[in-house]
């Protein structure tokens, strides 16, 4: 399989990062509410998580491998 290119890379980043802001605020409306279900909470963090992951993975392959 092709590695996509940069811009391709820069694009689903970007995608990445707005769906992880998007997911602080329903979980800051959700603590905020007072009346949460504490198993759903637990499960947006744990998707916010894996967008970080997903989104550190992505930026590692932009930059390039320097040899020291």
């Amino acid at each position: 399989m092709d590695d996509p290119n940069p811009e391709q890379l820069r694009l689903k980043i970007e995608a990445l990062r707005s769906e992880h802001r998007d997911l602080d605020d329903v979980i800051n409306h959700l603590v905020e509410s007072r009346s949460y279900d504490q198993l759903q909470l637990q499960r947006l963090k744990k998707r916010k998580l894996v967008l970080k992951d997903q989104i550190l993975q992505l930026e590692a392959k932009l930059v390039p491998d320097i040899i020291a």
